[in-house]
């Protein structure tokens, strides 16, 4: 197959909306639903646009629900009675079985139909919210966390790899991937915000029924302007190795889960992520020996494509040190209110979408991914250095504010070409699970990066307080110094995250443009037997 220069498809197969019809449409039915076929291409590339706004909604209902609840816990505890033990289950539930089914909801979108996927997703997710919202007792809330889990596992990847489908063509897919890419970077953000809003204001229950709302209108025009998807294509389903990567998963990210609260030589710690690890090895090794394999590894082979979903996969764990610990600084150190401090994250959320438009529309169908997921990395990485400057006196104007711009500058810089690139040239039989995948390095470092963020400032705190216990400080002054200094730590940790990851990203990515209209990997074909009578056979 000709490659260009830069290593990228040059010759084109027609793929979705290369004609103006999306991908799998039924004939004589355009992106926008309707059935003549000659509504013109205006209606049409409108239709394209709606496919955006709907799959957005979707992106931003599922990232909120990360953080927005977050926010409701303490008011969730005191109304339901559970203890702080119990808490982190309103959060593990969620991450365990979203993390862990990914890879399966991607491959199954890929077999049944994306737009199929898409409106089951968006139908269970809905519905699991709002027994949330109504939830009585604990446990209910708990089972409607882990459904709300599944359905995103399942709602996810048809969401991005629908994207992918739609926008074949590099100039209009730079502008969807980058704001895409700018609600998947900053829903985290808009969901403390939000999340402060609802709770002060409403009640904490509210922050799962506004789902019920995100997810009514992403139906209306998902019903509205998404094609009927027949898959020419319907891959085999890999049952064996879908347990070995939904069971691995799940170990993994429990294992993980487990190190906030237990010692890491814990059992129900390292045990789970060993297990895990051995279980994805063993998936791994399977990937070459079955036919249809559940992430084929032409997937993941790909130097541009692998350098994105690792620079997903770091991000997603650096990332929290910004959210998590930052959120924790200004609440407890600062003493801001939920609300303001979902406010004062708005600058990082604005410089992000900026760069992301920037970085997708402009700069990478003329320079590539290498020169903007690496560098993006190595700004956030002094963003947060810069962060490591806080303090008890600190002032927002003067110590925080900047280092917020400079971090969401960088991750703008990330999110929407690493997105853009990791489904960029894919077979459309792979869309679903390649898009599965970029979700999957994102969530698994997001869990990874909590775990160990958080054992990292567990231990800076105590030591601190252990180093300075002689100095005759107030005990809570000293609590708080520590609690900074912890802070401080972790930043740092963060800064070296970005900064070791740009410089990886920027070594595996191949340099050189994105071409427009890749063509879209072959499948691979069975070498032709050689006939019996061949001499030398």
């Amino acid at each position: 197959m000709e490659r260009s220069s830069s290593g990228k498809h040059v010759s084109e197969t027609p793929g979705p909306g290369a004609s103006g019809a999306h991908q799998g449409a039924a004939p004589g039915r355009g992106p926008t639903g309707g059935t003549n076929p000659g509504t013109g291409a205006a209606e049409q590339d409108s239709g394209r646009w709606m496919v955006l706004a709907v799959v957005s909604i979707a992106q931003l209902m599922i990232v909120l629900d990360i953080s927005i609840v977050n926010i409701a816990l303490p008011d969730a505890q005191k109304a339901l009675g559970f203890s702080n033990g119990d808490r982190q289950w309103i959060v593990t539930a969620y991450s365990l079985a979203f993390g862990a089914l990914l890879l399966f909801g991607g491959r199954l979108a890929d077999q049944v139909g994306r737009k199929r996927m898409f409106v089951a997703g968006l139908c269970v997710f809905a519905v699991a919210s709002f027994l949330g919202g109504i939830s009585p007792n604990f446990a209910v809330l708990v089972i409607a966390r882990a459904i709300q889990g599944v359905a995103g596992a399942t709602l996810a990847p048809a969401a991005l790899s629908l994207l992918s489908t739609t926008f074949p063509d590099m100039r209009e897919r730079g502008k969807a991937f980058s704001v895409f890419g700018a609600v998947a970077g900053s829903g985290a953000a808009i969901g403390l915000l939000l999340g402060g809003v609802l709770t002060e204001y409403l009640s904490w229950r509210w922050t799962l029924f506004i789902n019920v709302l995100f997810a009514a209108v992403a139906l209306i025009g998902a019903l509205r302007y998404l094609g009927h998807e027949r898959p020419h294509e319907r891959p085999g389903l890999d049952l064996p190795g879908t347990v070995l990567a939904s069971v691995g998963l799940f170990c993994l990210v429990y294992g993980f889960s487990n190190a906030d609260r237990h010692p890491w030589g814990a059992p129900s710690t390292w045990g789970f992520i060993v297990i895990g690890g051995v279980l994805l090895l063993a998936f791994c090794a399977r990937l070459a020996r079955t036919p249809d394999p559940l992430l084929p590894p032409r997937v993941v082979l790909d130097r541009d494509r692998g350098g994105s979903f690792l620079g997903m996969f770091l991000t997603g764990a650096g990332i929290f040190g910004v959210f998590l610990f930052l959120t924790f600084f200004l609440q407890t150190s600062l003493n801001y209110s939920p609300v303001l401090t979902g406010l004062a994250f708005m600058p990082l959320v604005i410089a992000l979408i900026i760069t992301a438009t920037i970085s997708t529309t402009v700069m990478l169908p003329r320079i590539g991914p290498k020169f903007l997921i690496g560098p993006g990395m190595v700004i956030s990485a002094v963003g947060m250095a810069w962060l490591t400057g806080i303090s008890l006196s600190s002032s927002y104007a003067g110590d925080i504010l900047g280092p917020l711009i400079l971090v969401g500058a960088g991750l703008g810089m990330v999110f929407a070409p690493a997105l853009n690139t990791a489904t960029y040239g894919v077979h459309p039989r792979d869309a679903g699970v390649a898009s599965a995948t970029a979700n999957t390095a994102q969530q698994v470092g997001g869990s990874i990066g909590t775990a160990l963020l958080n054992s990292i400032a567990a231990t800076a705190l105590a030591s601190y307080v252990t180093a300075h216990a002689a100095d005759h400080v107030p005990a809570p002054e000293l609590q708080a110094q520590a609690a900074v200094h912890s802070y401080q730590v972790v930043f740092w940790i963060c800064a070296g995250i970005f900064a070791v990851g740009g410089v990886i990203c920027f070594l595996l990515i191949r340099a050189g443009k994105q071409e427009p209209n890749p063509e879209p990997e072959p499948e691979p074909q069975p070498a032709p037997s050689q006939p019996a009578n061949v001499p030398g056979a």
